[in-house]
């Protein structure tokens, strides 16, 4: 069985100027359409690539959500030094997220959902804490070789991850930010 959690030791690796020219965190947070008046729970949140552009994004709260505390703590400090304040630290996995029902209406999920023991469980999470009509932005690598990223083995496909989705009852929008990258836009229905 191949180790599939990120090592926090190597969190410097998740901010380097190389994978930040290659993700854009700027322009995924585009793709979900995050305006100063939502509420965004980052799961997976890491050192904090994609949540110290999301709060700047919204004046509402950014729930980073991570299982490593380690990863938590260099995100603070990060936050610190560019006095952001409006970003709460959740330690928690993503099976069990420790957010209240319907709490946020924005999650992104990036380059995580492979580390992940039940993808359904975890889908489960991120719907029951997103308001109707709420999106979730999922990223994560295609299931293609690749330099970097995570072994082959673990990758899920883009098209088995949007299948899923919608079996959760989301509508989806598939994109392709790289050759390397899938990102999927789906949204709870409004009921």
């Amino acid at each position: 069985m191949v180790n599939k959690r990120f090592n926090p030791k190597n969190a410097d690796k998740l901010l380097n100027q190389k994978r930040k020219r290659s993700l854009q965190p700027e322009k995924v947070i585009d793709y979900l359409q995050v305006s100063e008046v939502d509420t965004v729970a980052d799961l997976g949140a890491g050192p904090g690539l994609f949540t110290i552009p999301l709060a700047k994004q919204t004046e509402k709260d950014v729930y980073a959500v991570d299982v490593e505390p380690e990863m938590l703590e260099r995100l603070k400090q990060h936050a610190d030094q560019e006095n952001i304040k409006n970003i709460k630290l959740i330690e928690s996995d993503l099976e069990h997220i420790h957010l209240a029902e319907q709490s946020v209406n924005r999650v992104l999920n990036a380059f995580v959902i492979h580390e992940v023991g039940s993808i359904d469980r975890t889908i489960d999470e991120m719907k029951r804490i997103l308001t109707p009509g709420g999106y979730l932005l999922l990223m994560d690598w295609e299931a293609v070789e690749s330099e970097s990223g995570p072994p082959l083995e673990i990758r899920i496909p883009s098209k088995e991850m949007e299948s899923t989705l919608k079996e959760h009852g989301f509508s989806t929008e598939i994109f392709h930010p790289g050759p390397e990258h899938y990102a999927i836009r789906a949204q709870k229905e409004e009921r």
